[in-house]
């Protein structure tokens, strides 16, 4: 037993002494902030939790546990009491500015949270989630005008080649809008799956449960578990704003992606006629330059004696070229017209409604009048 005893000590030594240790930031009602570290072990027996529930990975998550709140909010991680919140592993996070200047003053009732007048948790809650919508704000507004820009150069229909240096940067902004969307979703889904479970949002209620007070007040005409609900289908509704504006810049991206092949395949369409005419021109100059050829033998007759058969050999050669060249040229030009559009009787003409024409009308023009030269060139 002793040596037992001794073994269980020691492992829980070892335990103790490869403990991570959390830098942790402490806020109450009033904003009043605290500083301290203190090692998991210690710190989720003293939240009445356990190891697992301080698991923290990068991964956004609202779940409640032995009346604590605990978010995951990609590297933000917190537990949320009646009392106070407290903000864990904030090193290296860059959060020094928006713990100084933002949380204690929105906790404390001095921003412009709307959930001032309901319990502590929900004021938590709500700043947290704004931090995160905000950051996600952020990068939309830094992304949609690189984005622009760079598209408006490549799509301009002036350039002869495409600057692969613009294409690089699109290619960037291209994976980055990618994450955006990404990290809209998980935070979407998330406010999701909390919304469709109404036990969920009742256990988010801390105060309702712990103060017998506030439970009364519920009762008897303020419900908790529904302004819960409108807070999270608030910023549910503004995170499907900003993946509505995510979702049009990448349809943009793709349409611009288009309108750029279209003018490198009018490009190299231009490049081809231009190689096959040089092609027909040096094939007609070499058929007629076999009659210079004859003459050039070194063979003996009466005409190299007479001084008007050169000019009149050499009218020849270039006229016939000449002539072939343009048969050449007229046969390809037939060849490469585009086919003409089918009939299409008149009975059907008459049944086809006059929206349906106007809309496709319509879709033509906006999508084929920033190309309106490069397809005529094609």
């Amino acid at each position: 037993k002793f040596y037992q005893h001794a073994t269980t000590e020691a492992s829980q030594a070892t335990l103790a002494s490869v403990s991570p240790v959390f830098a942790v930031v402490k806020l109450d009602k009033e904003g009043n902030t605290t500083y301290f570290e203190k090692k998991k072990t210690e710190l989720y027996q003293e939240l009445g939790l356990q190891a697992r529930d301080l698991r923290f990975q990068h991964l956004m998550s609202i779940a409640t546990r032995n009346n604590r709140i605990i978010m995951r909010v990609e590297f933000l991680k917190a537990v949320i009491t009646p009392e106070f919140l407290l903000i864990l592993d904030y090193r290296n996070l860059n959060l020094e500015h928006w713990l100084y200047n933002e949380l204690a003053s929105q906790l404390a009732g001095e921003g412009q949270l709307v959930t001032y007048s309901l319990p502590f948790e929900f004021r938590a809650i709500e700043a947290i989630l704004q931090y995160r919508i905000s950051k996600l704000q952020g990068r939309l507004n830094t992304l949609q005008p690189q984005i622009l820009e760079t598209l408006e150069a490549l799509v301009d229909p002036k350039l002869l080649s495409v600057d692969r240096s613009k294409l690089h940067i699109l290619l960037q902004n291209g994976k980055s809008l990618s994450e955006l969307e990404t990290d809209l979703k998980v935070f979407k889904e998330t406010i999701l799956e909390i919304l469709d479970e109404e036990e969920l949002i009742e256990e988010l209620c801390l105060s309702k449960w712990t103060d017998p007070q506030v439970f009364e007040e519920s009762t008897s005409g303020i419900d908790h578990a529904e302004e819960m609900e409108l807070l999270l289908e608030n910023y549910y509704r503004q995170a499907e704003d900003l993946a509505n504006e995510a979702r049009e810049l990448r349809v943009l991206i793709d349409d611009s992606e288009s309108i750029i092949f279209i003018n490198l395949d009018s490009h190299r369409n231009v490049m081809m006629r231009l190689n096959l005419q040089l092609t027909m021109g040096t094939f007609s100059l070499s058929l007629f330059g076999l009659i210079g050829v004859a003459f050039g033998m070194n063979l003996e007759s009466s005409l190299e004696e007479d001084p008007r058969i050169f000019w009149l050999v050499t009218g020849i050669m270039f006229l016939g070229s000449g002539l072939i060249w343009r048969r050449l040229l007229s046969f390809l030009g037939r060849h490469l017209e585009p086919p003409l559009p089918p009939h299409v009787p008149a009975v059907l003409k008459k049944s086809q409604p006059a929206g349906r024409v106007e809309i496709k009308n319509n879709l033509k023009a906006e999508t084929f009048g920033l190309s309106r030269s490069t397809l005529t060139n094609q």
